[in-house]
């Protein structure tokens, strides 16, 4: 037959039972107010993350407008720059040189057709030999137009990116270039001249000769 249990006992039981049970509850809750403290902190590791980071991108991005700013501005710069040499000024158009040029290419077209047309009808000269006068001639013409071309170029606004020293000296160095090619244009042509002219006379003793003793041609 089974013995009831005390009231004594009841109780020792009850503390058992109650008492693990309130242990565990105890560490629940201080576990959960560490984890919690623990979260506490990563948030506000990440606050501060966040805000250096937000701190950094404004750096950047002020930067990125200040580079931006200067390079626009240093664009303008360079571009008015750029615009201002291709502006011709009245101090290169007008340059004395510049009629210079112009006139001695002209001088250059008659003489050579002048020469290319007396050396022909002279009779003096081979086939073989005109055709070297002919070539000479037509480099001498090349030459000449590029010459006008480029001096064209240079002084007509918005073609070359040059400044006024640039385009003066470009002038010269093309004025040079046209006096070089008349100075061997008449040297050429008074080279052949003589030429001429000495043929001309051998043909003519020749023929004084063969009237002289009655030789025929």
């Amino acid at each position: 037959m089974k013995k009831k249990m005390s009231g004594r006992r009841w109780l020792i039981f009850l503390l058992l039972l109650v008492l693990p049970a309130r242990d565990l509850l105890a560490q629940s809750v201080a576990d959960n107010i560490e984890q919690l403290l623990l979260d506490v902190q990563k948030l506000s590791q990440l606050k501060q993350i966040l805000a250096e980071m937000c701190q950094g991108y404004t750096i950047v991005k002020n930067g990125y407008e200040d580079i931006k700013r200067l390079s626009q501005g240093t664009f303008s710069l360079h571009k008015a720059f750029l615009d201002g040499l291709l502006a011709v000024s009245p101090a290169v158009s007008s340059y004395a040189k510049v009629a210079d040029i112009i006139s001695k290419e002209a001088r250059l077209v008659k003489d050579c057709q002048e020469a290319n047309r007396y050396f022909r009808n002279s009779g003096r000269f081979t086939a073989q030999e005109l055709g070297v006068f002919s070539s000479t001639y037509g480099n001498l013409l090349q030459r000449g137009l590029k010459n006008i071309n480029e001096l064209s170029m240079v002084i007509t606004g918005g073609a070359l990116r040059m400044s006024d020293a640039e385009r003066l000296s470009a002038i010269d160095r093309i004025d040079g270039d046209m006096t070089g090619q008349l100075s061997f244009l008449h040297t050429f042509n008074n080279n052949a001249a003589l030429q001429a002219v000495q043929r001309g006379q051998a043909a003519q003793d020749a023929a004084t000769v063969r009237a002289l003793y009655g030789i025929g041609p």
